[in-house]
């Protein structure tokens, strides 16, 4: 015999895969805002910075 779905569980984890994708998304968006704001201020990024090789 089958079992009985359970919709709320499903809804429930597709809503909170959704709120981690937008959470990344979110984040990865206010990392690029920085990154331009330091651009437009002139200061240095942490690409622009090169660490000498080891020897």
């Amino acid at each position: 015999m089958a079992r009985k779905p359970n919709y709320k569980f499903a809804r429930m984890e597709r809503e909170r895969a959704k709120a981690a994708k937008k959470a990344e998304r979110a984040k990865l968006k206010a990392e690029r805002a920085e990154l331009r704001r330091l651009e437009k201020e002139g200061k240095p990024t942490d690409a622009d910075i090169e660490e000498p090789a080891p020897e």
